[in-house]
């Protein structure tokens, strides 16, 4: 690279939710204007963040594709895990590094907001000491999913806890008994486990299920009504608030 060229720059930018309407305008110009792509996914599949922004992607845009090398295989208490992740983490930022010292730009599509639970931060604490980082926020998947409720997440004085479903049961119930509104993120296989934690709480029957928030596909329904179905992966369940109002 000669001495004139300029770094270029590694855009972490968030989609929102699913609903391409619900993109910030710097998002949308990001997003169309991109030469190159950058965005995760499990192996074999297209990617969400992908998928939500394929509709303003230019032609001709070179797509790097992080693939997952790890996703349930492995239990996250396996000390592999992370050794797994850690190193796919540094190769992909090492990618980015890359493209964005030879003076490209690189927008990574990112779901919901870049830095709330998303795979983005891992590339953010390696490459912005080393190269411009700019990091897009978004409306989170969790906003979009009590909006879909039609009722107000808190009120007043409420406290809202957002807890993950692969924490244990226990603290999860712990959690829960003591906040007055509640998001659970993560849910997939650990449905059972975050029921069972409602339950305990007394917060199950006050709880709500929405599935593929903002999206085509969204449902809206009482976690009571769902039986024993198994939720997909982008499936939030909500406690609403019932605090201070006038």
């Amino acid at each position: 690279m000669s001495a004139s060229a300029k770094t270029g720059t590694v855009y972490g930018v968030g989609l929102g939710p699913g609903d391409l309407e619900l993109l910030s305008v710097k998002a949308d110009r990001l997003v169309r204007g991109a030469r190159h792509v950058a965005f995760f996914r499990k192996a074999g599949r297209t990617g969400q963040s992908r998928r939500i922004a394929a509709p303003l992607l230019a032609e001709g845009a070179i797509e790097f594709a992080m693939e997952y090398p790890v996703t349930t295989e492995i239990p996250l208490s396996d000390p592999r895990y992370n050794e797994i992740l850690s190193a796919f983490y540094a190769d992909c930022a090492a990618h980015l590094r890359a493209l964005a010292e030879a003076g490209h730009d690189v927008v990574v599509l990112c779901e919901g907001d870049p830095f709330f639970y998303g795979s983005f931060m891992h590339m953010y604490t390696r490459l912005k000491d080393v190269v411009p980082v700019d990091v897009v926020p978004a409306i989170t998947g969790m906003s979009g999913a009590w909006t879909a409720t039609g009722m107000p997440i808190t009120w007043g004085d409420d406290v809202l806890s957002v807890l993950m479903g692969t924490l244990p049961k226990d603290v999860l119930a712990t959690q829960m008994a003591s906040a007055d509104a509640i998001v659970v993120m993560k849910i997939g296989r650990n449905i059972d486990k975050v029921r069972a934690a409602l339950r305990t709480a007394g917060k199950f029957d006050a709880a709500w299920l929405i599935e593929y928030a903002t999206m085509p596909n969204q449902t809206v329904q009482k976690l009571s009504d769902a039986g024993d179905k198994v939720t997909p992966y982008f499936s939030i369940i909500v406690v609403h608030g019932q605090g201070r109002r006038p």
